[in-house]
């Protein structure tokens, strides 16, 4: 009998040997086959991961289904925060995935870009589905494991997928930092930096080859003490009523915050520029209390800038106005709340946000304000 379980894992295994070949059936009705972490392709093991080329979602991402707790018992330690995660990795899996299925090689060869981009795609796509099944097999088997919701991506050709790529993976990379502060144990923590790595990569690939601007930030990245926010950003993402019910909160625990757009007054968003902060959503807006002091806070590097605003034509004017502060280096990004408190210093006391900003190239942060 053991013998048999192992040649079928074999087989298994070696149908994906051949990423090129692979032919993966979409299927949802299975899932709780997942909540065995040895069953499908591996990450690190299988080259599924890395090699697979194809339109048909790789496993497990063809499963999208809750993984439903398979025993009674208190969740694991840090179960909350790789559900938020693996719920955040639905919503990146499938934007890369739509790209795949919208677009070819020559799709961004005729607008362009490399004859490598369409490739670079897929594989980017590949390490989101390794990040699913990572994610699935770090909550513990007493707690649900969230499936996909449907999503909808503002992007209508090459350069605007592009465009996005390039803020989703530095809000990756900037939700990652985060959430390893809160991770209680080691084990967490070491996994989430390991995937912040690889998402850096992808964000040093698109600057590089894409944008053809130097990818470095400075000496640190933005630490920004409040992931969950930014991960609230993604449910900007998910079509009303898609999520499966047995989904948890999403982000756990979720403020709510309303979320501003980013404009650029003088066509730039670079340090000493002015930004107006937009709020378009009339039943979504923060609440100012009249004679009393507002804040902006710019997060940049691992330190952060306060600046006061003016909200005494509030709401009648849906429109912040504040300068990006000159002490920072145009470099890396920014990412900014309102706050009813000097620095920010508990999520409590931020009103709304975050908004994120890149800051290189100039010419690339304007684009990404614009279409977020």
């Amino acid at each position: 009998m053991q013998l048999i379980k192992v040649i079928n894992a074999v087989v298994f295994l070696s149908s994906f040997a051949d990423g090129a070949a692979v032919k993966i059936p979409r299927s949802s009705s299975k899932p709780q086959k997942l909540a065995d972490p040895s069953y499908g392709p591996i990450p690190g093991k299988s080259p599924l991961y890395s090699t697979y080329q194809g339109k048909t979602p790789p496993f497990p991402a063809n499963m999208t289904d809750p993984i439903l707790p398979i025993r009674k018992g208190k969740p694991g330690v840090d179960d909350i925060v790789w559900q938020n995660l693996l719920s955040a990795e639905w919503a990146i899996f499938s934007f890369y995935q739509q790209g795949v299925e919208a677009f070819n090689k020559t799709s961004f060869v005729e607008a362009g870009y490399s004859n490598t981009t369409y490739d670079r795609i897929q594989e980017i796509r590949d390490h989101e589905a390794g990040h699913l099944r990572i994610f699935q097999d770090q909550i513990s088997d007493t707690s649900l494991k969230p499936g996909a919701c449907k999503y909808q991506y503002p992007f209508n050709d090459p350069e605007s997928f592009l465009v996005l790529s390039t803020f989703i993976e530095i809000a990756s990379m900037a939700f990652l930092t985060g959430l390893v502060q809160i991770a209680k144990l080691p084990t967490s923590q070491g996994a989430m930096t390991a995937i912040a790595a690889v998402e850096t990569r992808h964000e040093v690939w698109s600057l590089m080859d894409i944008w053809n601007v130097n990818p470095f930030s400075g000496p640190s990245d933005t630490v920004f003490p409040y992931p969950n926010q930014i991960l609230d950003l993604t449910n900007g993402f998910v079509i009303k009523g898609s999520c499966p019910k047995e989904n948890p909160v999403y982000p756990n625990p979720r403020q709510g915050l309303p979320s501003p757009t980013v404009s650029p007054v003088h066509k730039t968003l670079t340090p000493r520029s002015t930004v107006a902060f937009n709020f378009t959503q009339n039943d979504d807006l923060p609440k100012f209390k009249q004679d009393y002091q507002y804040y902006t806070t710019f997060f940049h590097g691992s330190w952060n800038i306060t600046m006061p605003i003016d909200t005494k034509d509030w709401p009648e004017k849906q429109i912040i106005s504040v300068k990006i502060p000159e002490a920072f280096e145009s470099r890396g990004i920014i990412i900014a709340v309102v706050t009813d408190t000097f620095g920010a210093p508990t999520k409590a006391t931020v009103l709304a946000g975050p908004a994120i900003i890149l800051q290189q190239s100039a010419e690339l942060g304007v684009k990404v304000a614009e279409i977020i």
